[in-house]
């Protein structure tokens, strides 16, 4: 019996081989593909059919393409898109690596160092899609991937996408229908049809409490995490995390504040607040610096005692001069 997968796979012939499924979500089906034009692996994304209404295919290659515009270290690009089988899909590099939810998943909470070195290159990709006039709108631990020790976003400007392309009336709300509201900022669960990048800052102020103290500010039903993001202050940072600096935490804050106006203004504010915690914990964590022996402290006090002996020695000699 042929499956649905074997109609893609055959609707693809000539361009991709399906080898397997990788994993799927509230908005898409993954899977691992060999892009037979350039000999290389891929990872294909075909999403859900009744997510599309009549007209959708062509407002989602729409705005695909003004995604796949961008060009950043950070940003996994998208290379291609289309419609198979009836279905629409469209296609990013493959990355040998494994995504956030699953260092999460595996380690919990994270150092510091990581925390601010993974934190620091999403708001770099962040930077750059924002100069673009591309707003993410579904930031989290999920579509965030680590290969090596660099962190790249995944399925920037897909969830415009698909909202452009969805079926009317398919949920009634756009962030509902393309998962949980665990890292939706304010605006978004209202509705607010003019959301801008500071919805990105939210999402990342969401994961980056997530990296810090192993779960994210609010959890529970559907509905009371979405009544918490609107209403509710989430539980103190420094109480789970008193090794964080007053930068990091004061960071994190700013970035979760209800008001899309009380954020970062812009990712370029966030970026540079990243760098700053970055110095600060560099400066906390550094060893004291030996010098022959002693502590630069210590070295520094035995000079100044020096200086001061002398500074005696000396004073009482000009003073024994003048008596004379």
């Amino acid at each position: 019996m042929r499956t649905p997968t074997d109609a893609l796979d055959a609707a693809l012939d000539g361009r991709y081989r399906i080898e397997r499924e990788l994993g799927a979500d509230g908005m898409a089906t993954v899977y691992l593909a060999h892009d037979l034009r350039h000999d290389r692996e891929v990872a294909l994304k075909v999403l859900r059919a009744d997510l599309v209404g009549e007209g959708g295919s062509e407002r989602f290659q729409r705005e695909v393409a003004i995604a796949a515009r961008l060009q950043h270290p950070h940003i996994l690009t998208l290379i291609d898109s289309g419609e198979a089988a009836g279905l629409l899909f469209y296609v990013m590099p493959y990355v040998k690596g494994e995504s956030l939810r699953a260092l999460l998943a595996r380690e919990g909470r994270l150092p510091l160092g990581d925390v601010l070195r993974i934190l620091r290159d999403i708001a770099d990709a962040l930077v750059h899609a924002e100069e673009h006039g591309v707003v993410h709108r579904y930031i989290k631990p999920e579509n965030v991937m680590l290969s090596g020790r660099h962190a790249m976003i995944v399925d920037f400007g897909v969830a415009k996408a698909v909202r452009m392309a969805r079926a009317t009336g398919t949920l009634t709300s756009a962030g509902v229908t393309l998962g949980t509201p665990t890292y939706m900022a304010p605006e978004q669960i209202a509705g607010d049809a003019q959301v801008d990048s500071r919805a990105d800052l939210y999402s990342f102020g969401v994961v980056a409490y997530e990296m810090l103290t192993g779960q994210p500010p609010f959890t529970g039903t559907v509905q009371a995490v979405m009544k918490a993001h609107v209403t509710d202050e989430p539980p103190a940072l420094i109480a789970a995390r008193p090794d964080a600096s007053q930068e990091l935490i004061g960071l994190v804050a700013r970035c979760l504040n209800k008001a899309p106006g009380e954020r970062f203004a812009r990712a370029a504010d966030l970026l540079a607040a990243i760098d700053r915690a970055q110095a600060a914990l560099a400066v906390a964590s550094a060893p004291p610096v030996k010098v022959k022996g002693f502590t630069a402290t210590l070295a520094f006090a035995v000079g100044a005692m020096a200086v001061a002996i002398l500074g005696v020695v000396f004073g009482w000699r000009a003073v024994s001069q003048i008596r004379r």
